[in-house]
């Protein structure tokens, strides 16, 4: 297992005003990632993966929360390429992970399950929000904007972008691991 190394998710989905249309499931539009060292809590990389959705638009107020147009996720990797890609440039099946709450583990169990590909990341996943909730020993669950304002740290590039999300949840992990508020492996 690779411990030196977090990657921190974030995905874009499609998503709409109200209820998904008929036939049109949530998909993987982008994903966001930031490799974190632990060691040095330095930020390493950061990437971001346009995926093109198979069964599903991008809808205008899509478009209007993330920027990303149909015409740029046109031009993205199918997910099976991005689940790949995953294993193969970013050790998903062998670090662990983090993310901001829940929806992004389970919106790739759901979209894996849904599509018959391989689950891209091992077992190790913790819920980046509730850590930090624990880190302030609050039941208060912030939005990732309103932890950064309360950490005192500055929000870095476009909200519900998922290579800037990814980034800047990274700066609130590294900050955890400072104050000693991040679950140990």
């Amino acid at each position: 297992m690779d411990n030196r190394y977090l990657n921190v998710v974030d995905v874009e989905a499609t998503c709409w005003e109200g209820q998904n249309p008929p036939g049109m499931p949530n998909e993987i539009i982008e994903i966001g990632l930031c490799v974190l060292d632990t060691h040095t809590r330095e930020r390493v990389a950061k990437h971001s993966i346009l995926v093109r959705p198979e069964r599903s638009v991008v809808s205008e107020f899509c478009t209007t929360l993330t920027t990303l147009t149909p015409e740029q996720v046109a031009t993205g990797i199918t997910f099976a390429e991005a689940c790949a890609l995953l294993r193969t440039e970013f050790h998903a099946d062998s670090r662990p992970w983090a993310s901001w709450g829940d929806y992004d583990r389970k919106q790739f169990e759901r979209q894996c399950a849904a599509s018959g590909v391989r689950y891209p990341f091992g077992s190790r996943h913790t819920n980046a929000k509730a850590a930090f909730s624990a880190s302030r020993r609050t039941r208060k669950r912030f939005g990732m904007a309103e932890a950064l304002g309360a950490a005192g740290l500055p929000l870095i590039g476009t909200h519900h972008r998922g290579d800037d999300d990814a980034w800047n949840i990274a700066a609130l992990i590294a900050d955890m691991m400072e104050q000693s508020g991040w679950p140990a492996d």
